[in-house]
């Protein structure tokens, strides 16, 4: 059999093996979370933690592989390279181990060592630069150096995965709303870190035409939000979030800011404190960038509230918090950072009871 005939049956098996692998793979669960305060409105959370590999960019690394199986970029030799703060090089370490292909993720020193493990885990590499901004241009050149192809989430998330459904996670969440009291959420608030999911997101609202409004949930470091409110802002220069996987120094080519409806930009401390008294609220361990939605939640459920306004409200729990066990879940990495997360906490917990947002005592 001739080399290319034999690449051309390897990528077939891939596909295939990837398919496979999802066909396993179970939806992640759409839980509800109460707020007793605003009987009228449902919250909803979409439990992404549940994923074989973690995390809610369990579904882009899917569909980055697949994408570069299709278009010729990958073949049984590739290298995979990543620029990636953590989630979405697991994930896709996952699938780089599932077809026996070299996997290097390059990130910030300041990457969690829970993720880093969990790379190592299934047998990929960590190489580290000072910043995030350094990520892009050494990605490209470890993939020149060794002949590897650069997956470059941010530039091809919003194109990898099919928007107008093929299980994508808009027609997943729709899906399981179908018998809901409000099967049609008001809103749905999610975070940006490649653009991704907003992008899937609000292109399926459009094309199933349907009233559901996107918010984007940012951390206060990050662009995204600031080019929002000013198209000509492209670039952010001050200290990065400690929220992993959303938020970027720059506009990423994935971000589509013309499908966003509202954004809040979250403070750091803010992001924690709403993880942590949602953990201990739903009794299932959430990560960072879910507390980031939740603080944006509280504001769009406290404002529908004073509105009189009943509906649903759908948000994503994107990883665990136990990816962050030597960070955010530890009270002496906080206090080192001068982090107070308690008055936040306090502001969530009170959230949680009235479903009533307010920052004063």
């Amino acid at each position: 059999m001739s080399e290319f005939l034999q690449d051309r049956a390897w990528v077939e098996h891939a596909v295939q093996t990837i398919e496979a692998d999802f066909n396993r793979s179970a939806d992640t669960h759409l839980l509800q979370v109460p707020v007793p305060g605003a009987p009228g409105i449902t919250l909803y959370l979409k439990d992404e933690s549940t994923h074989p590999s973690g995390s809610l960019k369990h579904r882009l690394a899917r569909s980055l592989f697949l994408y570069g199986l299709c278009n010729g970029w990958i073949g049984p030799r590739t290298t995979i390279i990543e620029a990636s703060s953590g989630s979405t090089a697991v994930s896709e370490a996952y699938f780089a181990r599932m077809l026996g292909l070299r996997f290097i993720a390059v990130m910030p020193r300041s990457t969690s060592p829970e993720k880093i493990e969990q790379i190592a885990f299934y047998g990929g590499e960590s190489h580290f630069v000072d910043s995030a901004v350094e990520m892009y241009s050494e990605s490209a050149r470890l993939a020149a150096d060794l002949g590897g192809h650069y997956m470059d989430q941010f530039t091809y998330a919003e194109r990898a995965t099919d928007w107008r459904g093929n299980n994508n996670i808009a027609e997943s969440i729709f899906s399981q709303m179908a018998r809901e009291k409000h099967p049609v959420p008001s809103w749905i608030v999610v975070g940006a870190g490649t653009g991704g999911t907003s992008a899937t997101l609000g292109r399926f609202i459009r094309y199933r035409r349907l009233p559901t409004r996107l918010c984007l949930a940012d951390p206060e470091a990050s662009v995204f939000h600031r080019h929002l409110a000013d198209r000509a802002i492209t670039t952010v220069e001050c200290k990065p979030s400690l929220v992993e996987g959303i938020g970027r120094p720059r506009c990423e080519p994935s971000f589509i800011p013309d499908l966003i409806d509202k954004s809040y930009s979250v403070m750091d401390a803010a992001s924690i404190a709403a993880a942590r008294v949602l953990s201990r609220s739903i009794g299932r361990s959430c990560g960072g960038s879910t507390g980031t939605n939740l603080w944006a939640v509280a504001q769009i459920v406290s404002d529908m509230v004073a509105k009189g306004e009943e509906g649903s409200v759908v948000t994503l729990l994107c990883d665990s918090g136990e990816r962050y066990r030597s960070t955010h879940l530890n009270d002496s990495w906080l206090a080192e950072r001068g982090i107070d997360i308690r008055p936040y906490e306090n502001v969530m917990e009170r959230f949680l009871a009235t479903g009533r947002f307010s920052t004063s005592n």
